[in-house]
């Protein structure tokens, strides 16, 4: 009575009515005992009210000689429950009380629903929690989650008392100037509350982008059991969610992510790609698993293999993982890249009419996007490779994405062939015209000395396929031989002749000049050891052209004899008419056997998978001319 308000009010009205309330129970007595026996249950019933009375007027009567009158004051709507009233009260007895973030706000909610103020009893509860407040809790915004936390069960006490609002500015505003260690405290709040602190984040200019980003990752982690493949990074405080509270998360977190390109140190291709297959797990909105697939995009060039393998949960497509979204993951990038090229192109243009330096650094902007489509197109080989031994891929599908990427996304196409070469061992029920297709996606032309020395002796691949490869291996090894027979005898290149009536830019040119005075000795002798490299590499490509003739002629003779067979037994009439025509058939068709030609004919090659890859190849050139990779 001495600190609340209200329970001192309370008593005092308990007081007035007790005579009344004496008076009454006297009354229903004597009416009860002039009434008589009005039956077996309504005796035993008065019989049981009047031993409850009695042992009411007991205790009262024991009250009364020790001095203390009985009361019954009832808060079914207290704030915080029966722990709070238990550390109210006792504050009220002069119990030391200690203030934390956590029983701050029910204690300052309880202490206004008491009544707790200053107008009735100096250092009250009140202005000690609303101290403890100001200056402990929402100075610090990891103290200040705990407190918003907190208010979660305190709703509307603590929102009509300002101190969710409080609480969530307070956050917002010291968001930026912290450490980062408190971002993990934003996983113990419900969705309603991060949705306050995000909007209220992002109402403020002053916040950083990064800390927008790392409250958005660290509530993902924190909250998504099933973000994270090892399951170790969930925070053991935050609850267990069930599957329609995970999936509004997850919607609530997409929700979030920033309408630009991401800075990529928080919000990492990683986090992207784990969102992306928690929403197929899940099954989310199809808005919000576009959303996903556009923004991976942006990423896309840091992304790994284990990070676009995306099982695949649906029941439309039979296949292990979902190709579907990596293909559409990959045209969102390329579309991405056009625009970036489009407009890179417009500010070069622009840059040559006013001034030549702005179109040269205009120029050094594209060199980031070409780095990021190679990046891209090494991680589509890999993840072609690890999907071609999938055997519901079919043909179509595997040709769509190696040919989504364009040319120059691809240095060697090495890790094509890979793929190739691994889907052809997985489906060998194809027929000619799907070897074709799926070989067709592999450019001759940029395969490395390896991947074409592997490529001839493949059983797997068409006639045709073949005979491209050994043509170009020829080609390039002429090219290669006339341009460094011209280097060492010092007669330009028709190439370095047409360049050299460019005018370069100054910086080309110190640089150049850098690398000349530098590295010049250095440069003659690898020219040497490159021309010895290449005249053997030529050597044993003139050999291996002379035995494909060989076989090419042997293969001329042997049809002509079966062409032969087959025109004497027609003419005669023979009665082996219909199997020399299933012959010819099969032989036009190409699809009975179609690597049993090499057998027939006497080629015989050993065959294995395909493993090169540039790094290789690069190593390889360097162990052949004494170098170190």
């Amino acid at each position: 009575m001495s600190k609340s308000r209200k329970i001192h009010r309370m008593v005092m009205e308990q007081e007035e009515e007790q005579p009344a309330r004496q008076r009454r129970r006297r009354r229903r007595r004597s009416e009860g005992s002039n009434a008589g026996e009005e039956g077996a249950a309504q005796t035993e019933i008065e019989e049981a009210e009047e031993e409850v009375e009695e042992e009411d007027e007991e205790e009262e009567q024991v009250r009364k000689e020790e001095g203390q009158p009985s009361y019954c004051i009832a808060f079914p709507d207290f704030p915080g429950g029966q722990g709070t009233f238990e550390t109210a009260a006792k504050f009220c007895y002069g119990v030391r009380v200690e203030l934390t973030a956590w029983n701050v706000a029910p204690l300052r909610c309880a202490a206004e629903y008491l009544e707790m103020t200053e107008e009735h009893a100096e250092d009250n509860l009140t202005a000690r929690a609303e101290a403890y407040l100001e200056q402990a809790v929402l100075r610090h915004p990891g103290e200040a989650t705990k407190a918003l936390k907190s208010c979660e069960e305190l709703l509307p006490h603590a929102e009509e008392l300002g101190i969710v609002g409080r609480c969530v500015e307070a956050i917002a505003a010291r968001s930026s100037a912290a450490s980062r260690s408190w971002f993990d405290d934003l996983a113990v709040l419900g969705l309603h509350m991060y949705k306050r602190v995000m909007a209220a984040m992002a109402a403020r200019a002053d916040v950083r982008t990064e800390a927008k980003e790392s409250c958005l990752v660290s509530y993902a982690r924190g909250t998504i059991p099933g973000l994270s493949r090892s399951m170790r990074r969930r925070l053991a405080s935050a609850p267990v969610s069930s599957e329609v509270e995970q999936r509004e998360l997850l919607e609530a977190v997409v929700g979030s992510l920033p309408a630009d390109k991401c800075s990529g140190r928080v919000v990492t291709a990683k986090f992207l790609f784990a969102l992306l297959r928690t929403a197929h797990i899940l099954r989310t909105s199809d808005a919000a698993r576009a959303a996903l697939e556009r923004k991976a995009a942006t990423q896309l060039e840091h992304a790994t293999l284990e990070d676009v393998l995306i099982p695949n949960y649906s029941g439309a497509t039979e296949t292990l993982y979902d190709v579907d979204c990596v293909e559409r993951v990959v045209r969102h990038f390329l579309a991405e890249e056009e625009e970036l090229g489009e407009a890179e192109a417009s500010t070069s243009a622009a840059a040559i009419t006013e001034e030549p330096e702005a179109a040269a650094a205009a120029t050094t902007l594209s060199r980031p996007s070409a780095v990021a489509m190679v990046h891209v197109g090494k991680l589509v080989d890999s993840y072609l490779a690890e999907v071609a031994s999938d055997a519901n891929l079919k043909p179509a599908k595997f040709c769509e994405l190696a040919l989504a990427l364009p040319d120059h996304a691809r240095i060697y196409d090495d890790g094509v062939y890979r793929a190739v070469d691994i889907y052809l061992k997985a489906h060998p029920r194809l027929t000619a015209e799907e070897r074709d297709r799926v070989c067709g996606v592999v450019d001759c032309r940029k395969l490395t000395v390896e991947a074409c020395t592997h490529a001839a002796q493949n059983e797997r691949l068409p006639l045709r396929a073949v005979l491209q490869v050994l043509f170009f291996e020829q080609l390039q090894l002429r090219r290669a031989i006339t341009g460094t027979l011209l280097s060492s005898s010092g007669a330009p290149h028709p190439q370095a002749r047409h360049h050299r009536y460019q005018q370069p830019r100054p910086a080309a040119v110190a640089a150049s000049r850098h690398s000349v005075d530098t590295a010049g000795e250095a440069w003659r002798s690898t020219a040497m050891q490159d021309s010895q490299v290449l005249r053997l590499d030529m050597d044993s490509m003139r050999n291996r052209v002379q035995d494909l003739e060989r076989e090419c002629s042997s293969m001329r003779r042997a049809i002509k004899k079966i062409d032969g067979r087959g025109s004497s037994c027609s003419a005669a009439g023979s009665p082996h008419r219909s199997d020399a025509g299933d012959a010819a058939a099969a032989s036009a068709d190409g699809s009975s056997r179609p690597a049993n030609w090499r057998s027939r004919y006497g080629c015989k090659f050993s065959t294995q998978v395909c493993d090169s890859h540039a790094r290789n190849v690069v190593a390889s050139r360097a162990s052949r001319m004494g170098m170190s990779p």
